[in-house]
């Protein structure tokens, strides 16, 4: 993640690691002064014959196939770091109705998509 210090519209600094993001389509104890727009993040990933030998072993005897779950995590991170990234670009300081979907690119390759609105928010009570 970014801890690069970028200007906001309201000429405020934000850094990725700071920024809020939210599924709701608003943050408590805040209010949204301007829409940025549309910000999105993806990565698509490949499966690799070695891990997916492992795999098939695993699903013989069971549980919890952790060379796929350390990935996906890997993913969505990767895919949240470039949304956050887009969202500074397009102005804002934070992401609010943020979602996370998944497709089938091929066969053994899969996109992870992360979405939101890009919004610059102030403190409810501050600039009046």
């Amino acid at each position: 993640m970014s801890n690069e210090l970028v200007p906001t519209s309201q000429g405020a600094l934000a850094t990725q690691r700071e920024m809020l993001v939210v599924t709701s389509d608003s943050i408590p104890g805040y209010r949204i002064v301007r829409v940025c727009g549309l910000a999105r993040g993806n990565t698509v990933r490949a499966r690799n014959f070695g891990r997916d030998f492992l795999a098939g072993m695993k699903s013989i005897v069971g549980g919890e196939v952790g060379t796929y779950t350390k990935m996906l995590a890997q993913s969505r991170e990767q895919a949240l770091d470039r949304l956050q990234s887009e969202a500074l670009q397009l102005g804002g300081n934070a992401i609010v109705a943020m979602r996370i979907t998944t497709s089938t690119v091929m066969q053994g390759a899969a996109e992870i998509l992360a979405y939101g609105t890009a919004v610059v928010i102030e403190p409810e009570g501050s600039g009046e």
